[in-house]
C-alpha cells in the first residue's frame, strides 16, 4: 500500500470526492517498539468505530466494500514498523489515502459526505511552515519543517547538492582530500579540504557555489511555495552567502552552526527558535485584523452569518480553531435551514471542517490555529472581502 506526505495535490483530490460516504481516520502513531505495537490494535477498534457509524447513517451502502482497504491496512506489517508522529487513513469508494503526519494528533473518527481534513490544513499551512537549508563548502541539505517537526526533502538527482556538482570543470584543481564527516540525519557526506590552492580560488569556488544554491533553492522551492528561507552554516558561510543570495524569502537571521555537528533535533529546535516570532507576530496581525474589521461589519465569528458571507463568496480569511469539532451540518440549499447531527453521534461531520473547506472553494484562506491564539470563543473567527 502505498503511504504519502500530506501535499496540496492530495488534499485538492480529497476536496473533490463527492461520493458518500467519505471516512476520515485520524491517529497518533509511534516511530519506536514497544509503542507502536499498541498502534495497530488502536487503529483495529477505530475501524470498528467506522463500521458502526456507516451502518447508522448510510444503512443501504456496501460497508465491505467500503471497508476493504482500511481492514487491509491492518494487516500490513511494514506500514505500522515505519510509523511517523500520527496517520491518517480516508476513504471512500472512488478515494483511499494514507498519509503519515510528521506531527501529532487526537484519535478521531469522521464520516460524512465529505472528507474531513483540516488536519491536513493545519500541516499545509504556510503560516508556520520554513525551508532549512544546511550549508557546508562541499555539500547541502534542505529541510521543510513548522512548529512540530523538521523533515528533510529529498532533492531531485539534477540538483546541485555539491560543490563538485554545481561547478563541474569549472571547479579549481589541486586541492582535493576526502574526509567524511556525519550529517545531521546520521548519514556520511565526503568532505573536501584545500591543500596548495590559492585563497582567492578557494573563495572563487565558494561564491559560485553559493550561487548555484541559492538560485536553485529560490527557483524550485522558495519561490512556488512562499515559504521563508532559513540559513544553516558557519558563520563565515552566512556573509558571503548572503552577499550572492537574491531569495527574497530568506530570513536575516540564521543559524551560526556547524550543521554537520548537530543532531536532527537539535537542528530543529534552533530552527524553530528563528521562525517562532515570525509565527507569533503573523497571529497576532490577524487577530488584530479580525478584531477591527469585526467593529465594522467586515468580519463575524458566528456561525449562520460567516456561513452566509462564505456561500456569497465574500469571505476572504477564515480562522479555525485546532483539534475542535462542532458536530452538524451546513445549511440545506433547499431548506435554507440550518441542519444539525445528532449530539449523542460526534462521528457524523465537522461543521468547522465543512466551513473551511467552503472557504476555499471559494477562493478564500483557511488558517487552523491553536486554541490560546483564536481571537474568538466560537472556534472561528473570519474576515471578510466587502
Amino acid at each position: 500500500m502505498t503511504i504519502q506526505s500530506v501535499t496540496q495535490e492530495v488534499l485538492n483530490k480529497l476536496l473533490s470526492a463527492t461520493e458518500a460516504p467519505c471516512i476520515s481516520l485520524y491517529m497518533p502513531t509511534h516511530r519506536t517498539h514497544p509503542e507502536n505495537k499498541q498502534d495497530m490494535i488502536r487503529y483495529k477498534n477505530l475501524v470498528k468505530q467506522v463500521r458502526e457509524s456507516v451502518t447508522e447513517k448510510y444503512p443501504t451502502a456496501d460497508i465491505d466494500k467500503l471497508l476493504a482497504p482500511f481492514e487491509a491496512l491492518a494487516l500490513d506489517q511494514e506500514c505500522w514498523n515505519h510509523a511517523s508522529e500520527g496517520l491518517a487513513v480516508l476513504g471512500s469508494y472512488g478515494h483511499f489515502e494514507i498519509i503519515r503526519l510528521q506531527l501529532p494528533t487526537e484519535a478521531l473518527v469522521i464520516v460524512s459526505d465529505s472528507f474531513h481534513t483540516k488536519p491536513l490544513r493545519r500541516i499545509l499551512q504556510s503560516i508556520d511552515r520554513y525551508h532549512v537549508l544546511t550549508l557546508t563548502l562541499e555539500n547541502i541539505h534542505l529541510y521543510e519543517g513548522n512548529r512540530y517537526s523538521l523533515v528533510e526533502i529529498e532533492l531531485p538527482e539534477d540538483f546541485p547538492k555539491s560543490m563538485d556538482a554545481a561547478l563541474g570543470e569549472d571547479l579549481t584543481e589541486k586541492h582535493a582530500t576526502v574526509a567524511s564527516y556525519g550529517g545531521v540525519d546520521g548519514s556520511s557526506t565526503n568532505m573536501h579540504h584545500g591543500h596548495g590552492g590559492k585563497k582567492e580560488e578557494v573563495d572563487g569556488d565558494a561564491e559560485r557555489f553559493f550561487r548555484v544554491v541559492s538560485d536553485s533553492v529560490y527557483k524550485r522551492y522558495s519561490k512556488p511555495s512562499g515559504l521563508h528561507l532559513i540559513l544553516a552554516s558557519l558563520p563565515e558561510h552566512h556573509s558571503l552567502f548572503n552577499r550572492v543570495d537574491k531569495n527574497p524569502l530568506l530570513l536575516s537571521k540564521g543559524i551560526e552552526i556547524d550543521p554537520q555537528a548537530i543532531s536532527a533535533e537539535k537542528l530543529a529546535e534552533l530552527s524553530w527558535e528563528v521562525m517562532q516570532p515570525i509565527y507569533i507576530k503573523k497571529m497576532e496581525t490577524l487577530a488584530e485584523k479580525f478584531n477591527q474589521v469585526k467593529s465594522k461589519e467586515l468580519g463575524s465569528d458566528s456561525m449562520d452569518e460567516v456561513t452566509d458571507a462564505a456561500e456569497a463568496g465574500r469571505v476572504d480569511t477564515i480562522l479555525l480553531e485546532a483539534h475542535r469539532v462542532i458536530t452538524g451540518r451546513l445549511r440545506n440549499k433547499d431548506t435554507g435551514q440550518f441542519e444539525m447531527a445528532d449530539q449523542t453521534q460526534p462521528l457524523l461531520g465537522d461543521q468547522l471542517d465543512e466551513l473551511g473547506e467552503l472557504v476555499h472553494k471559494m477562493g478564500g484562506s483557511v488558517v487552523v490555529v491553536p486554541k490560546d491564539q483564536m481571537p474568538s470563543q466560537t472556534g472561528l473567527a473570519a474576515i471578510f472581502r466587502f
